[in-house]
């Protein structure tokens, strides 16, 4: 999406793959801008496959989420089950998959909340935000290195989240924050349940 009065977009004047992984590709770019600047940006190249963090509620008011091991900041942190498109996958059969492996639900309900983007200067993801409602009991074996912890939240309590040191993602807070907001929009307007 451009506006009229926005910038032209740089020209790529050339693209270099500097290092992979297993889960990263970092890339460079050399730009030029439309004032004539050239400058190298870095990048980390995301699955062209896509991901998902699912908001599932067992109930119209509280929400699951999941402690795990992150390796980043070296603890376990409280999130939202999320994870890759696989292959041949649309995003709603991925984040049944997701809810299913790494919380022990199913859900009868999905629906595309919004697409959210992190980092957008250095990397290249973008995450779609599911709301899944109305669950019932199924596992499936996952890709997790340990059983993950399952936790039931209300959804009401977003500041109390918040003040707690192990909660601290940005895409699940925001997913949260508008998850909340177009429940209390569509109660407004007729039950969703």
């Amino acid at each position: 999406m451009t506006s009229p009065d926005w910038p032209q977009k740089p020209a790529i004047l050339d693209r270099r793959s500097e290092a992979k992984s297993r889960l990263f590709h970092v890339e460079s770019l050399d730009l030029r801008f439309s004032n004539g600047e050239e400058r190298t940006f870095e990048r980390l190249t995301g699955s062209d496959s896509g991901a998902v963090m699912i908001v599932a509620m067992p109930d119209p008011e509280h929400v699951l989420l999941i402690r795990e091991y992150a390796a980043g900041f070296e603890e376990y942190v409280l999130t939202l089950p999320k994870g890759l498109v696989d292959p041949g996958e649309d995003i709603i059969s991925a984040g049944n998959r997701e809810l299913m492996e790494e919380c022990g639900f199913g859900a009868r309900r999905i629906e595309p909340l919004v697409e959210l983007s992190l980092a957008p200067n250095y990397m290249r993801h973008r995450m779609q935000v599911l709301l899944a409602t109305d669950l019932y009991p199924k596992r499936l074996p996952g890709d997790e290195p340990e059983p993950l912890i399952v936790e039931t939240h209300a959804l009401e309590e977003l500041p109390a989240l918040l003040a707690r040191e192990d909660f601290h993602e940005a895409r699940a807070i925001a997913a949260l924050y508008i998850a909340r907001d177009r429940l209390r929009s569509e109660a407004e307007g007729g039950a969703i349940w």
